[in-house]
């Protein structure tokens, strides 16, 4: 259907008929990732195991870049989310508050970033919900997201890691932040960076699917905090102290680059398509030649071991040899991007 309004405006989040277009309208764009049923709330069928549920709400600022917008990030995020527990997600629901001033267009690009992204994660989106804010209350577009999955396996938790365990990279970091800096800024490194986001919960599936799955112990995708938030939160929760390879930390050279010049910490970039495992030591090398044979774990690398000593900290050895701390952020380094 076509939308009179070229933006939204205040009544389209009244209840009345320009509500319901509006409505009709985001079910069309979704296509067949939405169940369609507009009932007050979604049937979804029973599972004999547990659930696991997560939620989200996402401010990407800018809410469009160059290879993705607030709804891929969104989609991607939630899905992975359910992913790293080992869960198989399934199901989607999907808040959306708009501004006056959207022009119907952006929204609609919103929408089918939404649909793709779902349709490669394997989702539907089961129930949602539209709101509208006066202009100059919002930043054109918010999403709100809840997923649920269900388990076909046991979960991985961080009480699982021991001692001993390699720590790996699904893939570079600090491409997120870079791209999304660069095009918020005009620094011109958005065409030779882009935005790693996208869906793992394939990559994951084949690591658990193979011979090396049951030596995974944990899983954690590197989002907001980057892989310092991570480390630092498997320290406190194990008592171990990840302690890495500068020289294998997987970071692009322009990344580099740019995060030098803003005076940043690639490790602590957000990111939207990366995952740190924690493998048995035995079964790393598999587990790495799995994640490189896969499309969205080409970059991965083996990044550095769990340690008994000092546990709490995050340790890691310079190029030149030298053993230096890594501090947890007290508060942002960056701007929110995720």
């Amino acid at each position: 259907m076509t939308i009179v309004d070229p933006e939204i405006v205040l009544d389209h989040g009244t209840g009345a008929r320009l509500s319901r277009e509006l409505v009709e309208f985001s079910a069309e764009v979704l296509g067949d990732v939405y169940v369609g049923e507009m009932e007050d709330s979604a049937i979804v069928r029973p599972t004999d195991g547990p659930l696991a549920v997560t939620t989200d709400s996402f401010v990407v600022d800018p809410p469009f870049f160059g290879n993705g917008d607030i709804g891929k990030v969104a989609v991607c995020g939630t899905v992975n989310d359910l992913a790293v527990l080992g869960a198989e997600p399934r199901y989607l629901t999907l808040g959306v508050i708009l501004e006056t001033g959207l022009p119907i267009a952006k929204y609609a690009t919103v929408l089918r970033s939404v649909g793709d992204a779902a349709r490669e994660a394997g989702v539907v989106i089961v129930a949602g919900d539209t709101k509208v804010v006066r202009a100059g209350e919002a930043d054109q577009i918010y999403l709100n997201t809840t997923g649920i999955g269900v388990f076909q396996r046991p979960p991985l938790r961080m009480a699982h890691v021991a001692a001993g365990d390699s720590i790996l990279l699904t893939g570079p970091i600090g491409n997120h932040t870079v791209h999304l800096l660069s095009v918020r800024e005009g620094l011109g490194f958005e065409r030779d960076v882009l935005s790693d986001c996208a869906p793992l919960n394939g990559l994951i599936d084949a690591v658990l699917r193979s011979p090396f799955g049951q030596a995974v112990h944990s899983i954690r995708d590197v989002t907001r905090g980057g892989l310092t938030a991570v480390l630092h939160e498997y320290a406190r929760a194990t008592g171990l102290t990840p302690h890495l390879n500068e020289e294998s930390l997987p970071i692009k050279r322009p990344v580099r680059m740019a995060c030098d010049m803003l005076g940043i910490n690639p490790m602590n970039a957000a990111n939207e398509g990366c995952l740190c495992l924690f493998v048995e030591r035995s079964a790393a090398e598999g587990v790495l030649e799995v994640l490189r044979g896969h499309s969205r774990g080409s970059g991965a690398a083996i990044i550095g071991t769990m340690v008994e000593q000092d546990g709490g900290e995050v340790r890691i050895t310079r190029s030149d040899g030298r053993v230096d701390s890594i501090d947890e952020l007290q508060g942002a380094e960056l701007p929110r991007l995720c």
